[in-house]
């Protein structure tokens, strides 16, 4: 039995397949299931899966119909056999040791969960440097630190995790933020868990701006997610809501600067809506020290005249909401 089994969700990707694939073939800690999910991929994907798994024993290889990311990691930790689990992205890549780092610092830390740090790859922009810091916390400290966003995040895919975490979650299908929809009960199933905010995996942003992303209803699953947590912070880890409530009013920007660069703009109810929400925060965003200051100037352009914040939105490229 491996002792781990990381799980690759794959979904027409063929461009960057091999390079996330080598990377994890390439790992120092050799003692491991790859386990590749096709999700139904049209292109080239579900041969390159294939040839993987005739290459090397510890590549196996599920073919299903389409049911989305979460779908297919779920179908992943069905078939997995290894007493910890991880998830990488099929677009992104990872440091030779990162696996390694993970898996030793969860047993000195005799942790159930262990996160590192991550890159943000950006074409022609250097990536950002953190600070390295190595902690034992508990889980309502990890959870204040992933609210805060600096050194650790939300994402399942920098992360492992005890089997037993996931005997009662799976990911929700049909949901875009499915990392956070899942967050909060990971970190209950947990006792300890052990931080190393040593960059090791390498998130991939492809080309592309806020105004080549059109706005869906499913963009709306970020505010109701982050609402639903807020929810179980103010009931399990009351001193966190106000971090909490940042993250809502952060959803919230993210969803209307969609909105904003569309089109259709003027068409979109749910926008009344949710600059009415901001609008009653005014006092808690102007105040908050964790949005930024260019968040805050975008902000009060709203509380002027949303043409005037569609127009900033627009100039930008991109969003603010991070």
């Amino acid at each position: 039995m491996p002792k781990i089994s990381i799980i690759v969700p794959v979904y027409n990707v063929e461009k960057y397949l091999q390079k996330c694939v080598d990377s994890i073939l390439a790992q120092s800690f050799r003692d491991y299931e790859l386990i590749l999910v096709d999700d139904g991929a049209t292109d080239a994907s579900p041969s390159i899966c294939d040839d993987y798994a005739e290459k090397d024993q510890r590549v196996k290889v599920i073919h299903k119909q389409n049911g989305g990311l979460s779908d297919a990691r779920n179908a992943g930790i069905n078939v997995a056999s290894a007493p910890f689990l991880g998830f990488i992205d099929s677009d992104d890549y990872i440091a030779p040791d990162m696996y390694e780092q993970l898996y030793f610092d969860m047993i000195d830390g005799q942790a159930d969960l262990a996160i590192c740090g991550i890159y943000d790859i950006y074409e022609n922009k250097d990536p950002k440097q953190l600070p390295e810091v190595r902690k034992v916390l508990t889980p309502e400290q990890t959870l204040k630190m992933i609210l805060d966003a600096k050194l650790i995040s939300v994402h399942a895919v920098n992360k492992l995790y005890r089997r037993e975490i996931f005997s009662k979650i799976r990911y929700p299908v049909n949901v875009i933020t499915e990392d956070a929809a899942v967050i909060i009960p990971i970190l209950q199933a947990c006792k300890k868990v052990v931080i190393n905010t040593k960059q090791q995996y390498y998130y991939v942003h492809h080309v592309g701006t806020i105004s080549s992303r059109s706005f869906s209803d499913r963009d709306l699953d970020t505010i109701s997610v982050w609402e639903r947590n807020e929810e179980i912070v103010k009931r399990t880890f009351p001193a966190l809501s106000y971090a909490c409530h940042t993250r809502v009013c952060w959803a919230n920007f993210l969803v209307l600067d969609k909105i904003m660069v569309s089109k259709n703009w003027r068409t979109i109810a749910v926008r009344k809506k949710i600059i009415l929400f901001l609008k009653k925060n005014w006092r808690f965003i102007i105040k908050n020290n964790r949005l930024t200051k260019g968040r805050k100037l975008v902000f009060l352009a709203l509380v002027i005249n949303e043409v005037l914040y569609r127009q900033i939105i627009l100039q930008t490229k991109t969003t603010l909401g991070d």
